[in-house]
Parts: structure tokens; sequence; C-alpha cells
């Protein structure tokens, strides 16, 4: 086989690769739902809170943090849901409320529940720790407007 035919031949198969993907992508985009641009919007009645422990509680070195949620589901992260609003829960641990219009960070501080959990166990050094929840949507970024609990305060024996 001679080096142009092989071109032709590498071309041609190359062309109808690219069609087949533009085409498949197309139909694809047809039936996949438009996701929202971030921030996704969130009913207005709707909470997030911290079930247990509660604001002020004394707590063993290692503890469950529940949480609470009204007026919205629980997805993991990544998922978007067009007919039920959703999000996934982050819990803020001695610091401050981060920039509700980016991103939730992630670090030490600020830890993510991107499974859909509702609760998760800590372990902290004695003394007085704070735990805050956000709500974030599918692309970690929190609602519209912010849906952010009421900071608590527990102490660790």
């Amino acid at each position: 086989m001679t080096k142009t035919a092989s071109i032709l031949i590498v071309a041609t198969a190359l062309s109808a690769i690219s069609y087949f993907s533009v085409s498949c992508n197309e139909q694809d985009h047809a039936a996949a739902p438009m996701l929202p641009s971030s921030p996704t919007p969130r009913p207005a009645d709707a909470s997030v809170y911290i079930i247990s422990p509660k604001d002020g509680a004394e707590v063993g070195r290692t503890f469950t943090v529940q949480f609470g949620l009204k007026g919205m589901g629980i997805a993991p992260a990544g998922t978007y849901k067009a007919d039920t609003p959703t999000g996934h829960h982050h819990l803020v641990i001695d610091g401050e409320t981060p920039n509700l219009k980016i991103p939730f960070p992630k670090d030490a501080t600020h830890l993510h529940l991107g499974g859909g959990q509702t609760e998760t166990s800590l372990t902290l050094t004695p003394g007085k720790h704070t735990l805050q929840l956000v709500l974030a949507d599918h692309n970690h970024i929190p609602h519209n407007p912010p849906l952010v609990s009421k900071k608590i305060t527990v102490t660790v024996k």
C-alpha cells in the first residue's frame, strides 16, 4: 500500500469517527436536561440545621453530627434533578462561613459531604468548637439565596 493510500484511509476513518461523535453528542444534548447555571435557586421556605449535638452540648472526642434539611432533598455532588430541588451538605468546623458565591472550599475547616450523607463522625481535640452547615448544589456552590445553618458551639471533653 502506498503512503498516499494509507493517509487517505486514515483521513476517511477520522472523518467518519468525527461525524459519528458529533451526531451522538447532538442526540445526547437533546435528551439531557439543561443544567442551571450556578448558583441554583432554592425554595424560599427551605432550611438547614444541625439536629445533634445541640448548641452548648458536651461531647466526647469522637461524636456524630446529624444534619437536618426541610423543603429540599439530598443528592450526591454532581447530581442535578430538574423536578426536585436538591443539594448536599458541607460542614464548617471552627471557621467562618466561606464566600457563598463560589464553590465551597475543601480543607480541614471545610468538610465536603458530597455522597449525600446526612450525618458524619468527627474527632476533635478537647475544648470549644463551632459547627455550621452549608447546603450546596451539584457544583458545590451554595444555592441562591444561600442555605446556611445557625452556628453551634460544642465542648469536647
